[in-house]
């Protein structure tokens, strides 16, 4: 363990085997910080805060500290940050609210990268990645695999699906598909099919995809609402483990799909 002189620990805290804590960083009150984890210089790790084995947090990081929610009073809430994630420079994770379950929490292997905020009551899955200056609201939901891009925001209680992409600058207000590719330019959101790259990248069969492709043009190609949609897709598809993952995640939806899409050619 290699904690330097300038950092504050509250004696609640619970450090891991060979952890190292850089200058001028605190841990804060019942913080438990795994083996081999690195907590760079002017770090924050605050209150009731879990990190898993072989996370670094790099400088300026604020994480576990109060939800920006004007109804929070102080509540006992908790963040809970899963084994080998990357948390880059000035990025904010916040802890839950008691409304909203009390507890933010992502699991393994995420890459932040600088800037990233992350509210309240948020729900990470494994190896996302969050570009530059990516922002989530309170409540929202990221399967596996997916990427944020860089600037972009997500609306409270949004989902985002597996392995789906988001390009740089968007605004999400509704949920978007698993294996879904899009971006925003201006009034109109860019649909440019299954996110391709990152579905072979992720282990995930040219067949597999090619199948997807096909589900996406059912949902957002032919003259029909989602409900129809899914009525079609439960006939052609009904077997099929891509039409399952994209069904069981539209079944759950609360605040629809994006849909108002300009086609990539």
């Amino acid at each position: 363990m290699s904690i330097h002189s300038s950092a504050i620990i509250d004696p609640t805290a619970k450090i891991g085997k060979n952890v190292s804590v850089g200058a001028f960083s605190i841990v804060g009150e019942n913080v438990e910080i795994g083996d081999n984890c690195e907590i760079f210089h002017h770090a924050v790790v605050d209150k009731n805060t879990k990190i898993g084995s072989g996370s670094k947090i790099f400088p300026f990081c604020s994480l576990g500290t109060d939800p920006q929610d004007i109804t929070f009073k102080g509540e006992e809430t908790f963040l809970e940050i899963g084994s080998n994630n990357t948390i880059r420079e000035f990025t904010t994770v916040n802890r839950g609210t008691e409304k909203g379950g009390g507890l933010t929490k992502l699991k393994d292997n995420n890459y932040l990268l600088a800037y990233t905020h992350i509210a309240h009551d948020c729900m990470i899955g494994s190896n996302t990645l969050f570009i530059n200056g990516a922002t989530l609201a309170g409540h929202v939901e990221v399967e596996d695999y997916a990427v944020i891009g860089a600037f972009s925001s997500v609306h409270q209680f949004v989902r985002i699906g597996r392995n789906a992409y988001i390009g740089a600058f968007t605004i999400v207000e509704q949920d978007v598909l698993p294996f879904l590719k899009i971006s925003q330019s201006r009034d109109h959101f860019n649909f440019y099919g299954p996110n391709t790259i990152g579905m072979i990248r992720s282990g995930i069969s040219r067949e597999f995809i090619q199948k997807v492709k096909d589900i996406f043009n059912i949902i957002y190609k032919e003259d029909m609402n989602t409900s129809q949609a899914v009525e079609k897709l439960e006939q052609l598809y009904s077997d099929s483990d891509e039409s399952k993952v994209i069904l069981e995640f539209l079944a759950k939806t609360k605040r629809g799909i994006l849909k108002n899409f300009k086609f990539d050619k």
